[in-house]
């Protein structure tokens, strides 16, 4: 692997990177993070204000961040983690393949030199191709073969250390592979203890071994495990399904493709078929497997059941959904199908020794399984994107060659096994070549340069300004930008992420999705209302040259109302005179605010009344009419707003210009629906592409003008399909100086920061009423524990995410620390469990 990625010219060896779908948009500013949390900022390992509006972090660390291949990272600057992601990824195949020939020796399932074969192929599985950009999940594939051998280990002599301490140590890299192996591991123990000579009370003793060694692995691990699951229940489990069917996801035969070499491209990674190729030896020998006499009968028929449970799981609706933890996947389906290689890699090194040579009767049944499976995927080939002609008549080359190499009898000679091996190493490597020359991956320019204007900005603002505050670009590489450019944002895309915070974007007007939000489509109220006291724009005409660096997602035209603090070649930073501080005295309507409205606009309005207690200011936003509209190719509407327009003439464009021109000088809003992605419809403002982020599920908010009284603002809509709903499409002009009076009300009790980590925040305020409430913007979460003046203070969830407090007359001293919920519970159960391995291991030598 590490020749091709140098042929391919990555990492250290040229200009490409193996940085691709999610590797290069979410998980690479991970990495950066764990640098920075590890070597600056060791608070952040709990919780941080980098992740969208501020978030825990165990979860993140416990799903993304915990292999200890991660420590290489440590090596690397920002600038240079591709080469970083490089090494760790060649390293993680290496291990994978000692790890399963270290299983075969010690098991002596095989002799020394065919191991590679075999070895080889669990290395360079279809799975492990297809998800080699999934890093944070290729741990279990190494250590997988490890917990096997504790099992076997476990039935035959009784045991349990090596059982226990590598599923404990799966348990706490990645839990949820962790929990793919633990149901796998289950059903190999079951096949395994059931095919010995055990009878009686052994029978039972071991069968309790089993479980009592996986409570122990799971109480060794809890230390992570129950704080990651409160933080599953407030983010990822939110979304467990509760629907299903009993039936087939597909077609079950269709699966038989993916047996062929190179049987993958891009679009089997948002929805496609198991990926399941091993090799023509391997899926040969699982076979032979249940055709060989000197087996016995209960042997291969308890094999062939778990084979079919496999088999059923790669296409039955129910079993796929337990695999996965009751969430179908989003993207990368059938995550769990690297088990069923690995079985299928077991039986076939079980079945290929030396001493076996197949029979005439023993080639008939694999023959007829082969010609079939070939036909029909031949015949079928155009269902098939990641298949060609060729790859089919290549891959019938190959099961034929790999027919002749197991009929030979001559096993036992070092040539042969030799050949054995080579034949398996050039098939894999052949597929893995043909697989991942079909993906596209970043370039080390594309990364490096964006990083480096990134960090500049976010380092010549957090130089001159060491308050506490937010700030966001108007211009975006990943949703985790703030992350790996060190500074308190409102983006995020994680798993892991809280249910409150895409609620609350997405009611506010910013894209949001399950497992991310974007801050994209700012206001003045929201800037304000969330501490965005510094923007960082990129002019969204300022030449192709920019554009290839850094990419508009937002339109600001009220950055007129901000201060220009900084320019450095296209990118300026402006400074929000009317930022809220994090914390500051409110209204108390707050407390009772209920907020169902589906307008954003009137959503942000109806909770700054809530702050500011003015009634008026749910009225901050007013609807306003285009001055005149001109349709060209498109049927003429006379109401806007949820019209759906049609073409008239379905070959040429259906073009629509809304005109109108600014009578004063405050922000000017759009609101564009869902159904006006960029899929449906080309949006130009002023005869410029609008800067938007491109996917949303909820209304956005679009700003169009500001301080342009007088001045002719033009918007066009270019239909993209024969009609277009425009779905809450409503202009909106906002009250600019009376948001202006409120903002002031609002500062003029500030909670003033003292001291300040990612974990904790201390600051004092001065309260003259006898009570009042202080409003945060800190999210709320049980994991915040709160002092006032020493004494615990209680808060309170307003607005569906925030934070807030009652307060005394007086001024008082507020302490806010994070801690994550469960982890105390989680570290009790982890030392009694590590206490209980002390005792039994004395135990067992006193005894020796």
């Amino acid at each position: 692997m590490a020749g091709y990625f140098c042929y391919r010219g990555m990492g250290p060896f040229g200009s490409s990177t193996l940085l691709t779908v999610d590797l290069g948009q979410q998980y690479v500013d991970f990495f950066a993070y764990f640098r920075h949390t590890l070597l600056s900022h060791p608070s952040g390992f709990v919780y941080t204000f980098q992740k969208a509006l501020g978030g825990e972090m165990f979860g993140v660390w416990t799903y993304y961040l915990m292999s200890p291949f991660n420590v290489i990272l440590l090596l690397f600057s920002d600038k240079s983690l591709p080469t970083a992601i490089f090494w760790i990824t060649i390293l993680k195949y290496g291990a994978a393949g000692l790890s399963f020939a270290w299983l075969l020796m010690k098991t002596k399932v095989q002799p020394h030199l065919p191991v590679l074969a075999f070895s080889t192929s669990y290395a360079l599985m279809g799975w492990m191709v297809a998800n080699q950009l999934n890093l944070m999940w290729l741990d279990a594939i190494i250590i997988l073969p490890l917990i096997i051998w504790g099992i076997i280990r476990l039935v035959d002599t009784g045991k349990i250390r090596f059982y226990v301490g590598w599923l404990a140590a799966l348990l706490i890299i990645n839990y949820y592979m962790a929990y793919m192996v633990c149901l796998f591991a289950g059903l190999f123990f079951l096949w395994y203890w059931l095919t010995q000579a055990h009878s009686g009370q052994s029978t039972r003793h071991v069968l309790l071994r089993f479980i009592s060694g996986s409570v122990l692995a799971a109480g060794i691990a809890a230390v992570t495990l129950l704080p990651t699951w409160y933080s599953l229940g407030i983010s990822k489990n939110q979304y467990t399904q509760t629907d299903w069917s009993a039936k087939f996801e597909y077609f079950p035969p269709k699966m038989l493709a993916k047996f062929f070499l190179g049987s993958f491209n891009f679009s089997q990674m948002p929805k496609g078929t198991p990926n399941l190729f091993i090799g023509s030896l391997m899926v040969l020998g699982a076979m032979f497997y249940f055709l060989q006499k000197n087996r016995p009968k209960r042997t291969k028929w308890l094999a062939l059941a778990i084979t079919v449970i496999l088999v059923l799981s790669l296409c039955f609706e129910p079993l796929d959904l337990l695999w996965h933890g009751m969430q179908f996947p989003i993207w990368y389906p059938y995550r769990f199908s690297f088990v069923v290689s690995f079985w299928l890699i077991w039986l076939a090194a079980s079945a290929l020794k030396p001493e076996f040579t197949p029979t005439l009767k023993q080639l008939v049944v694999p023959i007829l399984i082969c010609v079939v499976t070939i036909t029909y995927v031949w015949i079928n080939v155009n269902q098939f994107s990641f298949l060609s002609q060729n790859q089919i008549l290549i891959g019938s080359l190959l099961l034929v060659a790999a027919f002749c190499l197991i009929a030979l009898p001559v096993k036992q000679l070092w040539f042969y096994q030799l050949a054995f091996v080579l034949f398996a190493v050039i098939e894999l490597s052949s597929s893995a070549v043909t697989s991942l020359n079909r993906i596209s991956y970043v370039t080390k320019p594309e990364y490096q340069n964006y990083q480096q204007v990134l960090s500049t900005e976010s380092g010549n603002v957090t130089h001159k300004d060491s308050s506490w505050y937010r700030m966001t670009p108007t211009f975006m590489r990943t949703k985790n930008d703030p992350l790996s450019g060190q500074f308190n944002g409102g983006s995020v895309f994680s798993s892991t992420l809280e249910k409150d915070m895409p609620t609350f974007m997405g009611d506010m007007g910013n894209p949001d999705g399950d497992g991310f939000v974007t801050y994209t489509n700012g206001t003045l109220l929201s800037d304000s209302l969330l501490n965005m006291k510094y923007i960082v724009d990129r002019q969204t005409n300022s030449g192709t040259v920019a554009t290839k660096v850094v990419n508009p997602v937002s339109n600001r035209a009220d950055l007129t109302e901000y201060q220009r603090v900084n320019k450095n070649g296209l990118i300026s930073t402006y400074k929000n005179p009317y930022a809220l501080p994090l914390g500051f005295l409110s209204s108390d309507k707050i407390l009772s605010l209920d907020n169902p409205t589906k307008d954003p606009t009137q959503y942000q309005a109806n909770l700054w009344a809530s702050l500011t207690g003015n009634v008026q200011d749910e009225h901050l936003f007013t609807a306003q009419n285009f001055d005149h509209v001109i349709f060209q190719n498109v049927k003429q509407q006379t109401k806007l707003t949820g019209a759906i327009l049609q073409k008239n003439n379905l070959v040429k464009p259906g073009i629509i210009t809304f005109n109108f021109t600014p009578k004063t000088n405050n922000a000017y809003y759009l609101t564009l629906g869902a159904n006006l992605m960029d899929d449906n419809v080309a949006i130009s403002l002023n005869n410029h592409p609008l800067a938007q982020y491109p996917t949303y599920r909820n209304t956005i908010v679009v700003n169009i003008a500001d301080h342009q009284k007088g001045k002719p603002v033009k918007l066009q809509l270019t239909l993209k399909k024969s009609t277009l709903w425009l779905q809450n499409f409503t202009l909106y002009q906002f009250n600019n100086q009376q948001f202006v009076d409120g903002q002031k009300q609002l500062a003029a009790n500030p909670l003033k920061i003292t001291h300040q980590s990612q974990s904790s925040l201390t600051g004092s305020i001065n309260v003259k009423p006898k009570t009042a409430t202080l409003m945060t913007t800190i999210p709320y979460s049980k994991g915040w524990h709160i002092t006032v003046d020493g004494h615990s203070a209680k808060p309170v969830k307003v607005a569906g995410i925030f934070t807030a407090l009652k307060l005394q007359q007086g001024r008082h001293t507020i302490h806010f620390n994070y801690w994550p919920p469960m982890l105390n519970t989680g570290v009790i159960i982890t030392l009694i469990s590590l206490g209980i391995c002390l005792i039994w291991l004395y135990r067992q030598r006193r005894q020796n």
